[in-house]
């Protein structure tokens, strides 16, 4: 099981009986258990309200954004945020929902370059936009470009919270020195 560098990870027997089982469940389900799970149980309160909020973004059924479109959120600005976690761990993820081995690289190189639709590239505009240094910079003309991609506020929303959980979560993975499991690096490479 790999160590964060900085702050070790819980033994899974030492932990309360729910975070215990949903950690459980995420290994049967994924052969694995990722390093963001046992990293964030060291502070049940926190691990409990952080996979709350995560799935209450990530696992909406009523969004007008698909999961693959969800991932590249997550990987073109954890990159913007210089997250390894995340743009291997999400890259991963988003390689398997779009069905193609080469999507999160190209993301999280350069999406602009990537092999997406125009609607696509307008939504990665703004998350980038929003998870950088002048995200005070937001304004009208940004939601009108989303809006003329078919974008309503709504979608907007769902775009906004996702970069901002995800500038979170980038955060501590960087201050906690959280590394990916090297599953992840396999993941969605054989499309």
């Amino acid at each position: 099981m790999a160590k964060t560098e900085r702050y070790p990870q819980p033994d899974l027997n030492d932990l309360p009986e729910d975070i215990r089982e949903k950690i459980l469940s995420v290994q049967e389900k994924a052969g694995f258990v990722p390093n963001v799970f046992l990293t964030f149980a060291r502070r049940p309160a926190e691990f409990r309200a952080f996979f709350a909020y995560h799935d209450a973004l990530m696992e909406r059924v009523e969004s007008g954004l698909t999961k693959g479109e969800m991932e590249m959120i997550v990987t073109a600005t954890s990159a913007i945020n210089d997250c390894l976690y995340c743009v291997v761990a999400h890259g991963a993820v988003l390689r398997i929902r779009e069905k193609s081995a080469v999507i999160a690289d190209q993301i999280a190189t350069n999406y602009r370059k990537a092999d997406i639709t125009d609607r696509q590239r307008a939504m990665l505009d703004f998350a980038v936009k929003l998870a950088g240094p002048k995200s005070g910079g937001i304004g009208e003309d940004d939601f009108a470009a989303l809006h003329a991609h078919g974008f309503d506020d709504e979608d907007i929303w769902d775009i906004s919270a996702i970069t901002a959980f995800y500038g979170m979560s980038n955060r501590m993975a960087n201050a906690t020195g959280m590394l990916p499991n090297p599953e992840f690096y396999a993941m969605g490479r054989g499309f």
